[in-house]
Parts: structure tokens; C-alpha cells; sequence
């Protein structure tokens, strides 16, 4: 089974948009290799837009030309991939990637080249073209880069056949797909091609499913045919985002679990942005980081960090690579909020998971604007004995007895572990 624990990497996305270029890959591949990789940190993911020569920052210029090949299939836009000339697409970056013990990843659009549709370019082994294959009244409204597949028409599951086998020959370890997680139920049958065609390339790749948010009630569908499956919109540096996203974690947390996680979304940390300014950082406070990151690993998402890892300041290094919170993200088990009210006027959420070694996990968060006392009453915790432990931010050590005494900052949180 693939994806045992929520994958951990970095995405490009938040940086540079569409416009992330080979150099900036292979320096932030570095950074993870030396710096981050025996936390857990594994994954290398260029996003959307590779194959645009011009692409410039994170919005999209409506029809512009992009590479493709015979087949119907985007290929790397050489200028931005100089190691792609000579028809070796991705396979030269992702051998590199590989060579520091890490996976590589892109972002691919459900769908067809509009380009290879007006150009009605050829379906690798078959006799039917790109027009013949094409839905051309599903569009993405937001990229007007591709036009979706009918699964009916002959030569359909071939044009997904062709891009797996494709993405294979690269050494591909993970696809997100977008366009695709809350287009449901009128592309549904797209979904389900498109997931078979890759389980059967013969290479084992990580399915990763968007935008959101996902739908809920096609839980089960998403568990069958992904990895993971975005259940918000694109998540930036807001606090008001972050402070939906609890809602959103306690609707999803039933379903995950091994080779199944519904995601968070990416993490907005560090330099952030950078296509617009150089000296763009987050906007999160240090406090909203720490929720950030104690909500996304008691409750499994996937972890793909957003900033510049070459930029990283101390406070950023520490709160990726605390070990105590790393191993709640891999260990945590039957995570679930408690309860959510207002104490003293300001509303606290409790959230509780098992550790899978042994031990129990208690998050208590503080989403109001005035720092906080509380006292948490161990038996709606369902302790009923003296515990001692870890707070594992601070790492101070912790006895409680009846009640939990908890100070929290606004917007902040505190992370508890008891053996």
C-alpha cells in the first residue's frame, strides 16, 4: 500500500506560482536533502504550469501556447527545464531529485491540451486524435489550459495511458492532479479513468487530488482512487482561512488513514511569494504557525511546505522539525476534536488522537484574540488516573492531576503528550 503516513515534501506553488523554474527546484531539493530529510521531509513537487515558457507568476495568461509533443502530452518548457532539451522531459531533474534520496513530483491538469485539440495531434497507439477524445464543454474556469476527456469515446483511456506511461519514464513519484477533487459528480467517470490508467503505468506513484474542497459525501470514492484529496480552496496566510480550516479538519477526520488523507493544503511558511517580492514573507504570527502545524499533524493531513527552504530563519526550521510533533503526525491514531467552546468568554478547541507506540496526544488551541488560563478536565479526555508528560513545543515537562492546567496564547496552541 502506498502512502502508509501522510506524505511530506515541498510544492512551488506558494513561491512561484506557475513561473517556478529547474535552478529553483534543484536548490530547494538541495536545502531538503541536507537540512530536512531525516525529519521526514521527502518530496520535491513542481506545480502547475511547467510546460508554459512564459509563465510569470501565480495568475495564468488565458490561451497561451504551450509544449506539447506528437501525442497530445505537455512537456517541460525547455527554457524554464534546460536539462528537458532532446525529448528527456522530466527524466533528468527527477534522477536528480533521486540521487538525494528524495521522491519528484508535478502537478498535471485533468484533461487534454486545448492545443493538441486544435491542432488534433495524435493519441500514442491509436489510430483517434486529441478532437476526438475531447470534452470540449468541460473547462476549467479558472486555466484555460486543457479541455476535459469524454471516457466514452475510443482513444480516451489511451491519451491516459500515454501520459502515465509518459510520467513513468521520468520516474514520477507523485501526481496532483487538478481540476478534478470537487468536480464531482459530472466528472466523476474522468476521475476514475484517469486513477486507473495510472495504477497501471507499472510504476507506483502518489495520486493527489484538486482543488477543494472536496466533497464529503464522495469520501469513500476519494479513498479508492487517491492518496489524498484537497478539502479546502488554495490556503494562504490568513488567519481567517485557518481558523475555517478547523471545521473542516472535524467533518474529515474519520477518513484517514493509511493510503488515505484528506489535505490541509499546503503550508504558507518563510519567504512566501517570491515572484512578486523578494522580501515576501508570512503573514501568519509565530502563535498562528504553531496551530497551523499542531492542527495539520494531530489531525493526518499532508504535510507540503510553501516557502523558499533556502530562506528558512530559525523559527521556521524549529517548527518543521520538531521531532514530538513529527512522530504525532505519523503515530496519532482516532484523532478527533473534544469539544469547542467559549471559556472565560473566549473560544478554546481540544482536539485528542492515540499514539500507536502507546500514549495519548491532546492539543489545546486558542482561536481567540486575548491570551488565555484554562483548565482542562481530564476526564472528558477520558483519563481517569494522575498522567505525566511533554508539552512538546516547549518541551517542558507536565503533571496533571483532575485537571489540566493550560495557558495559551491568542491564536496559539499547546501540544501535549502523556505516556
Amino acid at each position: 500500500m502506498k502512502a502508509l503516513t501522510a506524505p511530506m515534501g515541498w510544492n512551488s506553488w506558494d513561491c512561484y506560482g506557475a513561473a517556478v523554474t529547474e535552478d529553483i527546484v534543484r536548490q530547494n531539493a538541495d536545502f531538503m536533502a541536507k537540512h530536512l530529510k531525516q525529519y521526514g521531509w521527502d518530496t520535491v513537487v513542481v506545480d502547475i504550469q511547467w510546460y508554459e515558457p512564459n509563465a510569470i507568476n501565480n495568475e495564468y495568461r488565458p490561451f497561451a501556447d504551450v509544449c506539447v509533443d506528437e501525442y497530445s502530452r505537455v512537456i517541460p518548457a525547455e527554457n524554464r527545464f534546460p536539462s528537458a532539451a532532446g525529448g528527456k522531459g522530466f527524466a533528468p531533474l527527477a534522477e536528480y531529485v533521486h540521487s538525494l534520496g528524495l521522491k519528484f513530483g508535478i502537478h498535471i491538469m485533468r484533461g487534454i491540451p486545448r492545443q493538441a485539440v486544435h491542432q488534433n495531434l495524435k493519441i500514442k497507439g491509436t489510430n483517434k486524435t486529441a478532437r476526438e477524445v475531447a470534452k470540449t464543454n468541460s473547462i476549467c474556469h479558472w486555466n484555460m489550459d486543457m479541455y476535459g476527456v469524454d471516457p466514452h469515446k475510443e482513444g480516451a483511456r489511451a491519451y491516459y495511458d500515454s501520459i502515465f506511461e509518459l510520467y513513468a519514464s521520468w520516474g514520477v513519484d507523485f501526481i496532483k492532479c487538478d481540476d478534478i477533487a470537487r468536480e464531482l459528480p459530472h466528472e466523476e467517470e474522468e476521475l476514475v479513468m484517469l486513477s486507473e490508467a495510472l495504477h497501471g503505468c507499472g510504476r507506483e506513484m502518489i495520486l493527489s487530488l484538486s482543488p477543494g474542497p472536496a466533497l464529503l459525501e464522495k469520501a469513500e470514492l476519494y479513498k479508492q482512487v487517491a492518496n489524498m484529496w484537497r478539502i479546502t480552496d488554495d490556503f494562504w496566510d490568513k488567519w481567517e482561512l485557518l481558523y475555517d480550516m478547523f471545521s473542516r479538519a472535524e467533518k474529515w477526520c474519520t477518513h484517514t488513514g493509511a493510503g488515505h488523507w484528506p489535505d490541509a493544503d499546503m503550508l504558507p511558511v518563510g519567504a512566501i511569494l517570491q515572484v512578486y517580492n523578494k522580501d515576501a514573507w508570512t503573514k501568519f504570527t509565530e502563535d498562528e504557525q504553531i496551530t497551523m502545524m499542531s492542527l495539520w499533524c494531530i489531525f493526518r493531513s499532508p504535510l507540503m511546505i510553501g516557502g523558499e527552504m533556502t530562506k528558512f530563519d530559525k523559527f521556521t526550521m524549529d517548527l518543521l522539525t520538531n521531532e514530538g510533533i513529527l512522530k504525532m503526525h505519523r503515530n496519532a491514531r482516532h484523532s478527533h476534536q473534544v469539544w469547542r467552546k467559549k471559556v472565560d468568554g473566549i473560544e478554546h478547541i481540544v482536539w485528542t488522537a492515540m499514539d500507536c507506540d502507546g500514549g495519548q496526544y491532546v492539543a489545546v488551541f486558542n482561536a481567540g484574540d486575548e491570551d488565555s488560563n484554562i483548565k482542562v478536565n481530564l476526564a472528558e479526555l477520558e483519563i481517569y488516573d494522575d498522567v505525566k508528560g511533554i508539552e512538546l513545543w516547549s518541551g517542558d515537562a507536565v503533571e496533571a492531576s483532575e485537571v489540566l492546567p493550560v495557558a495559551v496564547k491568542s491564536h496559539g496552541a499547546k501540544v501535549f503528550f502523556f505516556a
